[in-house]
């Protein structure tokens, strides 16, 4: 047998490790009562897995799939009253801008001068976009691939931890269950399964080719959003798919930290901690003048400037009851900001 062939079993005994490890840690996180126990659970369970050397690989060719289920869950949410204020949330937009760069500047300093990166990884690493667009524009500008990847995907890991103990011991918000309740797979008839099927399939292409941000949750949320406002269906993906959904996503996050040494990754991790706490701060700043000026409550607010994955916030977002499509609305157009205006502010700097 060929060294190579040899790696190749390797790598396929790989993922079903971390899968397994993933499903181990959700199941521990539901029984212990943990917020977004499917999700949180594998990124936990992995990222120690990872750091502990063991052989996981991230399930990276089953995200793609499992995305656009979020996005349909996603769009269960999103009612015509709740679209009906969009009118609202014109000084979130106004003000989000602004808490880019002050945010992204504060991360900047972190990595640049605490860390010692040099300035088009520290670039690259702060920007609060997303993990895969500020990964190929920051390896193409010439920044370091490891330090980029590890940057972002310690800041997805960090919020969602933060943002989870901040609602519980600050806020006082608990998690209202997983969103729209259990879900059995017989709750839904054929016709329902293939509209919602559709809907996953068909949005994320379409979003794709027609270059929607976030295109594999944005187009999948907008038709299950329509289909789900005409009547077309009334329920929401059965759970299990979810949950098998959030064990991917979660599972990949804590996946990424694999190949990197304790000593590196425990200091790249220190810096992250106070980049993305930093980052928190500003956010906590701004929502609470959109939250005093807008009547709207903090949490909300919050969890719209918080700079977490696009993913994961929203699903934060239905766990604890929020205005989902306030906070996902917000969110893509941060990372449609960030991938748009990344490049080009990168090379006026640099001039």
């Amino acid at each position: 047998m060929t060294g190579l062939h040899l790696r190749g079993l390797h790598r396929q005994r790989d993922t079903p490790l971390a899968l397994g490890i993933g499903v181990a840690s959700g199941l521990l996180g539901f029984a212990i009562g943990m917020p977004l126990p499917w999700m949180l659970g594998p990124m936990i369970g992995n990222t120690i897995a990872a750091l502990m050397r063991l052989p996981v690989r991230g399930p990276d060719r089953l995200r793609p799939i499992v995305i656009p289920v979020i996005g349909v869950l996603l769009g269960f949410g999103i009612t015509p009253e709740i679209l009906g204020q969009l009118g609202g949330w014109a000084l979130t937009l106004v003000l989000l801008p602004l808490f880019l760069c002050v945010a992204a500047g504060w991360a900047y300093v972190v990595y640049r001068r605490i860390g010692g990166y040099d300035p088009v990884t520290a670039y690259y690493a702060a920007m609060p976009g997303g993990v895969n667009e500020m990964l190929i524009l920051g390896v193409a500008a010439g920044g370091n691939h490891r330090q980029i990847a590890l940057a972002h995907a310690a800041r997805i890991l960090i919020v969602v931890l933060l943002v989870v103990l901040w609602f519980g011991l600050v806020l006082d918000v608990r998690a209202t269950g997983t969103g729209p309740g259990m879900i059995a797979l017989s709750a839904l008839s054929v016709t329902d399964y293939l509209i919602l099927g559709a809907c996953a399939a068909v949005g994320a292409v379409v979003g794709q080719r027609i270059g929607l941000p976030a295109a594999p949750v944005f187009g999948p949320m907008i038709l299950s959003g329509l289909v789900h406002a005409l009547g077309w269906v009334t329920v929401a993906p059965p759970s299990i798919i979810v949950i098998a959904a959030q064990i991917v996503i979660g599972t990949v996050i804590g996946a990424r930290f694999v190949g990197a040494t304790l000593r590196d990754t425990a200091r790249d991790l220190g810096i992250a901690v106070i980049a993305s706490g930093g980052m928190l701060a500003i956010g906590i700043a701004f929502a609470a003048v959109i939250a005093a000026t807008m009547d709207m409550p903090l949490a909300q607010a919050f969890l719209a400037y918080a700079p977490g994955g696009l993913t994961e916030m929203s699903l934060l977002t239905l766990t604890l009851g929020q205005d989902i499509a306030y906070v996902s609305v917000t969110h893509i157009i941060r990372i449609a900001l960030i991938v748009a205006v990344a490049s080009t502010v990168f090379r006026l700097i640099r001039r």
